[in-house]
């Protein structure tokens, strides 16, 4: 079986078919769709996740997303008939490193003691009672902390910015395999798009953040502050990968983008950006509006 590959006018994406053919992309829903050569030296995908499930469990997943959303949405949205959506093999890297942070913080614990106050009767008698406070204590720590980034997953995807795919993680990599023709036949697979460094610096921003959020779960006692670290990263590897998505770009008004959902081909989880009625958000912002201000006439007449 031959495999094709359409290039998108609009969106930038080049996706191989392999023995199907679509005649917009599955993106952005551009006519616009012609086909090329493969381009030379992209890199070949090192490992794989398969699809669990089939479209039309992934297509009950984008009903409920819609109906999820359908009180705020543009009422096109609800009206619009989903006609194509389509499972991509969406190209990634999966990135780990070692991470290393000095860090510095107020870490405090709390304690409890008892103590002794004096109160005074309606008849004007003294009397000394006792009662249990809590209090803090608080004292500086410093360290390095060494840990391992693992399982960051970016988008290598020219249709599908990094941000993007995010919104529909985390994927199950307990279930990654070797890459295999076979594993992918029959699947719209996109190329690797997105240069190595800039995916790169995607990662380790990410994984700089994965420090922090790792020192702030670390952090002893009962509270923190004034946390302070300068994380840094080595031991970088980038590993060439395709996760499973459904796309589906759905037209819902002439005039407008389409919408376009994505969906996680493992769990289910969905994500678009809905486009919002203004009315249907005026009227809730009223609503809202009247209730509170009956709340506070109500407040008024009962103190008055």
């Amino acid at each position: 079986m031959s495999v094709t590959t359409l290039a998108c006018g609009n969106c930038g994406a080049s996706l191989a078919f392999d023995g199907t053919r679509t005649s917009t992309c599955p993106y952005c829903a551009c006519p616009s769709f012609v086909e090329r050569p493969p381009v030379a030296g992209l890199p070949d995908p090192r490992f794989v996740l398969t699809f669990t499930g089939d479209a039309a469990r992934a297509r009950g997943e984008l009903t409920r997303f819609l109906r999820a959303r359908r009180w705020f949405a543009d009422g096109a949205v609800a009206r619009a008939t989903v006609n194509e959506l389509r499972g991509v093999y969406l190209p990634a890297y999966l990135y780990s490193a070692v991470a290393r942070a000095s860090y510095t913080a107020t870490i405090g614990e709390h304690y409890t003691e008892t103590e002794t106050y004096e109160t005074t009767d309606a008849e004007g008698k003294k009397k000394t009672e006792t009662r249990t406070v809590t209090r803090t204590e608080h004292y500086p720590l410093s360290g390095t902390y060494v840990g391992y980034v693992t399982d960051v997953v970016v988008s290598a995807s020219a249709g599908v910015a990094n941000a993007e795919l995010q919104r529909v993680e985390p994927f199950d990599l307990k279930q990654l395999r070797r890459f295999a023709p076979t594993l992918v036949s029959g699947w719209i697979a996109e190329e690797f798009s997105r240069d190595v460094a800039s995916c790169m610096a995607s990662s380790h921003q990410e994984a700089v953040d994965a420090v922090g959020q790792e020192l702030r779960r670390f952090m002893p006692g009962d509270n923190y502050g004034d946390l302070a670290f300068s994380p840094s990263v080595s031991w970088e590897s980038m590993d060439p990968v395709l996760v499973p998505v459904w796309v589906c770009a759905l037209s819902y008004r002439e005039g407008k983008p389409p919408l376009r959902v994505l969906i996680n081909g493992q769990t289910g989880k969905a994500t678009g950006k809905v486009p919002l009625s203004p009315w249907k958000v005026l009227v809730a912002v009223l609503l809202v509006a009247a209730v509170i201000a009956g709340i506070v006439l109500a407040l008024q007449r009962h103190h008055g």
